[in-house]
């Protein structure tokens, strides 16, 4: 799956093969959704494009704020053993259990190598 960047929005770029089409939806909003479609990768760029420009002037006429795309909430189950030992190692490091988590997780995908 490919990714489209535009205006702080992150959508999927997807394959059909039964239509024969790209496809794909704007990531991360909850109860909004936003689709786009193309046949070329500039088709579905400019329809990606269109669609979040779309989005945003309909909740600016209507007076509302635009979804964001990802909260920065994030509810995570993890094995209570798990649990302890991560506030142990916050501890440890003079910090936060949130902080330990977001440093955590932030080295975690910056030395994530992503193949596709």
């Amino acid at each position: 799956m490919g990714m489209l960047k535009y205006k702080g929005y992150t959508g999927s770029v997807e394959f059909s093969n039964e239509d024969n089409c790209l496809y794909g939806k704007v990531q991360g909003l909850h109860g909004t959704i936003i689709s786009y479609e193309g046949t070329t990768i500039d088709e579905i760029r400019s329809d990606f494009e269109g669609a979040v420009d779309d989005y945003l002037a309909s909740c600016e006429s209507r007076g509302i704020t635009p979804a964001k795309p990802y909260s920065g909430k994030l509810v995570l189950r993890i094995p209570s053993e798990l649990h302890e030992r991560v506030a142990a190692a916050a501890i440890a490091a003079g910090t936060t259990i949130n902080d330990f988590i977001n440093k955590a997780l932030t080295n975690e995908v910056d030395n994530l190598t992503i193949v596709g």
